[in-house]
């Protein structure tokens, strides 16, 4: 990048060995930005997205919300079981009530949200709905983290 106003800016001539006695000229300063062309697509990125990460990008992808304390073990065993596969997952074992836990965690911009119950922890299973509220029902966690892997292999 050509830049003709730093110069200017800071009074810069110089005089070349070709130079006319007392001839002196102003240098063209030129930039290299070695990071500008990454921040601009990350910039883009994000405004196109909107917060809305896609899977394979996204530093929130899946968050695991138990309907009580009795399936906080659950919880944190599926988001152990989810950190093994190769997925950034949390487990949101606060006291919040249900539904401002998986509103908590919409906001956050988790790409999925997992709801473990009674039902899911003895059938080893997990109830996955989205950030946009929309709720795809139960299904098991092995086909969960399969639907994953097909998601982020799409991307590539």
């Amino acid at each position: 990048q050509l830049d003709f106003q730093l110069p200017v800016r800071f009074d810069l001539h110089y005089s070349g060995p070709d130079a006319v006695a007392g001839d002196i000229r102003r240098p063209v300063m030129i930039h290299r930005a070695v990071l500008g062309s990454v921040e601009r697509m990350f910039a883009v990125l994000t405004e196109s997205c909107a917060g809305k990460w896609p899977l394979w990008l996204s530093p929130r992808q899946v968050a695991v919300v138990p309907v009580s304390a009795d399936q906080k073990e659950y919880a944190s065993r599926v988001a152990c079981d989810l950190e093994q596969a190769g997925f950034e997952t949390q487990a949101d074992l606060s006291n919040s009530t249900l539904p401002k836990k998986i509103r908590a965690n919409q906001l956050a911009q988790f790409n999925y949200i997992l709801v473990v119950g009674r039902e899911e922890q003895a059938e080893g299973a997990v109830n996955v709905r989205t950030r946009d509220n929309v709720v795809h029902g139960k299904q098991t966690l092995a086909s969960f983290v399969a639907q994953l892997h097909d998601e982020v292999a799409a991307f590539k």
